[in-house]
């Protein structure tokens, strides 16, 4: 029985060394380097340098809230958990809360304008969305126009030039808007 007993676990052993360096070791450097090959862009962050300078990336939203720059989604961020540290989360709030709809209407007075997109006063489920539509980008042309003090022309041209599509329906990545506007103007 002693035997049995000690042939089971040398087995089970085995089994876990087996399946730790299979799918723990080797599985992950597969797959790294797969990635790093034909994705290394994806694969390390999709990382946007401006003069050599990390400055964000294309997958998560950078707050905004300076009137020459195009404002995205407000960001949901938890720093209560894990202090010193910032982690995306949805409100948990429901939509008929009396706080969450004083939340909305504040952020919507924060656009001087009649209507706003429900996106730009709403957080995503992630919190952390780096898109808005190509509509909300342009509600806000005449503002960053007018801060800027160039033609709104030149912001709707900018706005045109970064709009790709996603799933059918143009998108705006608002970090990419933010840095051609500092490009094309960086003295505003």
């Amino acid at each position: 029985m002693k035997s049995q007993n000690l042939s089971r676990a040398l087995r089970a052993i085995r089994a876990l060394l087996f399946f730790t360096l299979t799918l723990g070791v080797a599985y992950t450097l597969v797959i790294t380097l797969i990635a790093q090959t034909i994705f290394p862009h994806q694969a390390n962050g999709s990382l946007i340098e401006e003069d050599g300078k990390v400055v964000g990336s294309e997958l998560i939203s950078q707050p905004q809230r300076d009137d020459k720059y195009l404002w995205g989604r407000f960001d949901q961020v938890d720093q209560e958990t894990f202090p010193g540290y910032d982690y995306g989360a949805p409100t948990n709030q429901a939509v008929t809360s009396p706080d969450y709809q004083k939340e909305l209407q504040d952020r919507a007075k924060a656009f001087h304008l009649n209507q706003v997109p429900a996106e730009l006063v709403t957080g995503s489920g992630s919190g952390l969305d780096p898109q808005i539509s190509k509509t909300a980008a342009l509600v806000q042309v005449d503002r960053i126009a007018k801060t800027r003090g160039i033609p709104q022309s030149e912001v709707r041209d900018i706005i045109d030039r970064q709009t790709s599509w996603n799933f059918g329906a143009p998108v705006v990545n608002v970090l990419k808007v933010n840095l051609a506007l500092d490009r094309h103007h960086p003295e505003k």
